[in-house]
């Protein structure tokens, strides 16, 4: 099953370019004075796609010298591994910018040495927010607790069908801790891959697959409409947005709690001082803007703002712990 998903990776892989040491270049003064990209390397709808347009729609006010224009590029492919390398090889002028994220910025290069980047090689510019771990079902499911859809997934191995962004992602590196926090075999549930985790939640409303471990950010939507039922979160308290949600640490399930989707922006490697100046400053003032807080916490997220230093020990941090999780199920 994950030699199958991961097939279509490799080739994407192996036709991206070697990646280039990209040159340190000067900002001009008063960056920004033009249009401003920021990659997103999943598709429209998932949550780097809607962290994206959360930041492109706040952001430029708050920079000194505020940008013409901000856009949101979608460059899917690879487990977000194709948006994210074309960053990383981009010229260093601050107007090619990445909305990284864990699943292609933490655990693809943490498990995977054919990413053809490593975590450290940008300029982080810092951290944004977090994203809970949620696991959901359709509302009209018959697993209305945690506790049956494991017992269907024991009684029947390998029948329910999880929607998953790819093998190196934590949409299915979640799943799989869930099945080894149950007790359950790393086959318990058969992995059908999506492209981005908007499409893995559209696949789950349209009863394409049974089951989906995802962040609440993608979730929340359909589960305020009453589409998904989630079954349980990895925050260590319940949410206030779903306290009838039991967390996993309540169910025994606590290594569960470890797990998060973030968002983050970086740049190429070598941004200059002009440039990394300038949007620290700017994150900074976005820690502290009403309508940003506000548009995270609404789409699920929780806004967690670090300036670069400390989101560069931060995604250590998470690399660390995807490359360990990797080599406890085996997957490296």
């Amino acid at each position: 099953m994950l030699s199958s998903m991961a097939l279509p990776r490799r080739a994407l892989l192996a036709a991206l370019p070697l990646a280039a040491a990209a040159r340190p270049l000067r900002a001009q003064p008063g960056y920004p004075d033009r249009a401003i990209t920021v990659v997103a390397p999943f598709s429209a709808g998932g949550a780097a796609d809607l962290a994206a347009r959360i930041l492109v729609a706040q952001a430029p006010r708050l920079l000194a010298s505020p940008a013409p224009t901000m856009v949101v590029e979608n460059r899917v492919g690879a487990s977000g591994a194709v948006g994210t390398s074309h960053v990383q090889r981009s010229r260093a002028d601050g107007y090619t910018l990445l909305l990284a994220r864990v699943g292609s910025s933490a655990i693809l290069p943490a498990t995977d040495p054919r990413t053809p980047y490593a975590w450290d090689e940008f300029t982080m510019l810092g951290l944004l927010d977090e994203n809970p771990f949620v696991v959901c079902v359709r509302a009209d499911s018959p697993y209305r607790k945690l506790e049956e859809l494991i017992a269907a997934l024991r009684d029947h191995p390998g029948q329910l069908n999880f929607a998953t962004t790819g093998p190196a992602t934590i949409l299915d590196l979640g799943v799989r801790q869930m099945f080894i926090a149950a007790g359950l075999p790393l086959d318990a549930g058969t992995a059908v891959p999506f492209r981005g985790g908007g499409e893995a939640v559209a696949a789950l409303v349209g009863d394409h697959v049974q089951f989906i471990g995802n962040n609440l950010t993608d979730t929340s939507a359909a589960i305020a409409n009453r589409q998904l039922r989630a079954l349980v979160v990895s925050t260590p308290t319940r949410l206030a947005s779903l306290p009838g949600v039991p967390t996993a640490k309540e169910l025994e399930l606590g290594e569960m709690q470890h797990l998060a989707g973030w968002n983050a922006l970086f740049g190429p490697p070598g941004l200059s001082a002009e440039v990394t100046t300038a949007w620290e400053g700017c994150l900074a003032k976005l820690a502290r803007d009403r309508d940003w807080l506000a548009a995270v916490q609404r789409l699920g997220g929780v806004p967690k703002v670090l300036n670069g230093a400390d989101t560069r020990a931060y995604v250590l941090a998470q690399v660390s712990l995807y490359r360990d999780l990797a080599r406890r199920l085996g997957l490296v």
